[in-house]
Parts: structure tokens; C-alpha cells; sequence
């Protein structure tokens, strides 16, 4: 009886021996998949050393061509709002938002703006969304960011109603990333416009945005005032791919952790 169990034993431990070795080399084989996969946007070394743990977990109890390589996550997308875009939930019909007495409407503006800010950004290699005012897609939005485009009142106000703003909401669960992300939209907004800072005239419509409270309460936001109706109009209507790159390099900026500043106001 014990020759027969020594002998067993014997012949169970030469056995291992080459699974051990197929073990050792699927996960180096594990490693190497992985670490190839690895793009540092979409994970960082942390989550990919948990998650690469506990794949190697699992490999003790499993044949190497069992072992599955983790499940690598993307990039959140970035939403563009196309202001007043779509129905209005009250009264279930277009809403222009402000409207010049020739019919020229901000929502006009507004639209074609924000379709040349998704195709920027999706040349850039950015996943972007692009939403409606009230679009049921804003419910809960989980983004790396988000915009909101406007253009500003067409009333004859005054020589100073010139201009963009930029504005983050007056309270919110990000603060420090939203007042980056509206510093790298004013200042790279205004390099490539070269329009007039106009932060005094920041309403509580933009602070107090509606978007900002349906959005997941961790995704920087802003809303942008791309120029006023009036004395812009110029700007907005015969230069609209301007106003596009100024915002697709405010958002670069803020996705790639970029430097930036806020401006100053050339205004009294």
C-alpha cells in the first residue's frame, strides 16, 4: 500500500510540472495582453493593477486558455447642448430663444455652431454627443464634460453688449474642475475670437442653468454665450467655424489638463 501511494505521488508531482509551466506562461501571456490594451485616458495604473489582480486571482483555478483578459473601459464622451434646440417641454413647440426683428434666431445660431464643435471634436478623436435643450439624454449624463452653446440678447442695449461669457453653475458637486473647465473655454475662446471677455454680465440664467442640475452631479459643466445677436452678429453669422474652434479648444484644453487662465474683461 504505500509503494503504490508513493508511487502515485511521484507520478502526480512529474505532472504538474507542465501545467505549472502553461500556468506561468499564460499569465505572462495575460500581462502582456493587458499591458498592450493599456491606454492611459481610458485607465489608470491603479484600476489596471485591480483589475489585472483579480483576473490573476482566477487563474490558479482555471486552464491558461480559460484566463480572460480584463474588460478595458473607454473614455466618457463629451455632450454639446445646441441651445434651445428642440421642443420646449411646456409648450411642445420650437423654442427660437432670442429673436432678431429680421427673423435671425439664437437657436439658428446656436445649431450650426454646435455641429461644427461635434465635428471638431470627433477629429480630434473624442466620443461627442450632441443634445438638444431638453433632450432626454441630459437626464443623469455621465461626460469627461459639457458645453451648452447661446448666443446672447439682439436688443440694441448699449455699445458694451459685445462679447462672450462663460459660466459654471453657481453649486456644484466638481467645483474645481467646472471653474477649469470655464478658465480654459474663456481663455482659449477669446484668443481665437478675439471678442470681448464679458464676464459682469453673467445672469442667474446661466448660473443657475437648468442643464447643470438634470446632468450626473460629477460632470463638469459650463454654458458659453458665443456673442451677442446685435453688434456680433457679423461674427456669429459669417464666421460661425471661429466661434466652433474657439469652444473645441476651450474643451481640448480641459480634457487634456491643459494650462489656462481666465481673461481679463476689457470692459469698465
Amino acid at each position: 500500500m504505500s509503494k503504490r501511494t508513493a508511487g502515485s505521488s511521484a507520478r502526480g508531482s512529474s505532472s504538474e510540472i507542465p501545467r505549472h509551466v502553461a500556468v506561468t506562461l499564460g499569465v505572462a501571456a495575460l500581462v502582456a495582453t493587458v499591458l498592450t490594451a493599456w491606454n492611459p485616458a481610458s485607465l489608470d495604473p491603479g484600476e489596471l493593477v485591480g483589475q489585472l489582480m483579480a483576473a490573476l486571482e482566477g487563474s490558479s483555478e482555471k486552464q491558461p486558455a480559460e484566463a480572460e483578459v480584463p474588460e478595458l473601459t473607454g473614455a466618457l464622451p463629451i455632450g454639446v447642448v445646441a441651445g434651445h434646440a428642440g421642443l420646449h417641454p411646456d409648450s411642445g413647440l420650437d423654442d427660437p430663444g432670442a429673436t432678431c426683428p429680421d427673423g435671425l434666431t439664437e437657436a439658428g445660431i446656436n445649431a450650426e455652431i454646435a455641429r461644427m464643435v461635434v465635428t471638431g471634436l470627433e477629429g480630434a478623436g473624442y466620443e461627442t454627443l450632441l443634445l438638444e435643450e431638453f433632450d432626454a439624454r441630459l437626464d443623469g449624463f455621465r461626460g469627461s464634460a459639457l458645453v451648452s452653446i447661446h448666443a446672447d440678447s439682439c436688443a440694441a442695449i448699449n455699445e458694451q453688449a459685445t462679447g462672450y461669457k462663460v459660466s459654471a453653475a453657481v453649486e456644484t458637486a466638481v467645483p474645481d474642475r467646472s471653474q477649469r473647465l470655464v478658465a480654459c473655454m474663456a481663455d482659449r475662446y477669446g484668443r481665437v475670437t478675439d471678442l470681448r471677455y464679458h464676464p459682469n454680465s453673467v445672469t442667474l440664467d446661466m448660473t443657475e442653468y437648468h442643464t447643470f442640475y438634470e446632468i450626473n452631479s460629477l460632470t463638469p459643466a459650463a454654458i458659453v454665450e458665443a456673442g451677442f445677436l446685435f453688434l456680433d452678429r457679423d461674427f456669429l453669422t459669417e464666421e460661425p467655424e471661429k466661434a466652433a474652434r474657439g469652444i473645441v479648444e476651450g474643451l481640448l484644453c480641459f480634457v487634456n489638463n491643459e494650462p489656462a487662465t481666465l481673461p481679463l474683461s476689457d470692459l469698465p
